[in-house]
């Protein structure tokens, strides 16, 4: 298999197989041939998305231990990181929110740990909504729904929401990811566009995992897709396994942006670095608060990043940033 003929074929639009996709993420990262699929997905990103890249903004209603125990998150119970629980009252939850609209972000995530009382949660999220622009763009990342919750929060204003089949879902996870799958076509039943990625990557994932896992989004027709790896949260078991540096995680943020329609603009990774951007993305996040890979109960204060920084990133790599509601979400 060459990879200049698989790149061939991904220029004229044609669909990868998951062999195609396994043999470019099975390339040496610093290799020419890594390097030219990393500059196709450039292009492919930049001709669907008119050259213009998102930023999105995220901030959580509350910090808990959380029983769902996914391994590479700072709240599981299992891994003991918080014992205090926080909730932002309406008040702090609208601050935030406005502050992320006043400083320009293409759209707002509103989080919570699977444990928030939903109905406590459609509350908050019609304050939030009702003191923010009609045209701000509300996002929710929030645990699995069923099809009556869903349509909840499209009613509460939300244009879309966040969800992922994480890599090793069910054991890595306490979620039995056909749950995730049944809630992701609940949410689009719903009316609610769905965003996703290939996440958390970590050097224990084979590249057969990583290419079924990109083939899965690609059939969502998501939002967008992408790639984040696994970020190390210390003291933690997973963290034994390590952590895949911003060179690999750039490889299968390209390599993904490949296996994706044409019909997804958007193109993430996580966290944001210009070695994503120069691969192809074109979404970042900005966070406040509480955050699943920080050990500090406001992430401002730890790995979270900001709007105006990761503007700075892309115009590093040669981006535009978009002014305006997000495009992904409509």
């Amino acid at each position: 298999m060459n990879t200049q003929d698989i790149i061939k074929k991904s220029s004229a639009g044609e669909s990868l197989s998951q062999s195609e996709l396994v043999h470019l993420l099975s390339v040496p990262p610093d290799s020419p041939d890594a390097y030219s699929v990393m500059a196709e997905a450039s292009r492919i990103s930049k001709e669907v998305s008119q050259g213009k890249a998102e930023i999105h903004a995220q901030f959580a209603l509350n910090l808990a231990s959380c029983p769902c125990n996914c391994l590479f998150c700072s709240f599981a119970h299992v891994n003991g990181i918080f014992k205090d629980e926080i909730e932002l009252s309406p008040e702090q939850a609208v601050a935030y929110a406005r502050q992320f609209e006043e400083k320009g972000a293409n759209a707002i995530f509103v989080m919570t740990t699977a444990k928030y009382a939903f109905g406590h949660f459609i509350d908050m999220s019609k304050e939030i909504r009702q003191n923010l622009k009609p045209e701000t763009t509300l996002i929710a990342n929030v645990g699995d729904q069923t099809p009556e919750n869903a349509k909840k929060l499209k009613d509460a204003g939300y244009a879309g929401v966040y969800h992922a089949l994480r890599l090793r879902e069910g054991s890595d996870t306490g979620i039995p990811p056909q749950k995730r799958k049944d809630s992701i076509r609940t949410f689009q039943e719903a009316g609610l566009n769905v965003g996703t990625c290939v996440e958390p990557v970590g050097p224990e994932h084979t590249n057969e995992e990583l290419a079924q896992m990109i083939q899965f989004t690609a059939s969502l027709n998501p939002s967008y897709s992408g790639a984040a790896r696994r970020i190390e949260i210390p003291g933690t078991k997973i963290a034994e396994r390590g952590m895949i540096n911003e060179l690999r995680m750039a490889q299968i943020v390209a390599v993904t942006r490949l296996g994706m329609p044409r019909t997804v603009m958007g193109n993430c990774t996580h966290e944001p670095c210009t070695l994503g951007a120069v691969a192809g993305a074109n979404l970042f996040w900005a966070e406040l608060g509480a955050n699943p890979r920080d050990v500090k109960a406001r992430t401002e204060d730890g790995r979270g990043d900001t709007i105006e920084h990761c503007a700075i990133l892309f115009r590093e790599s040669g981006w535009d940033v978009w002014n305006g509601p997000s495009r992904y979400y409509q």
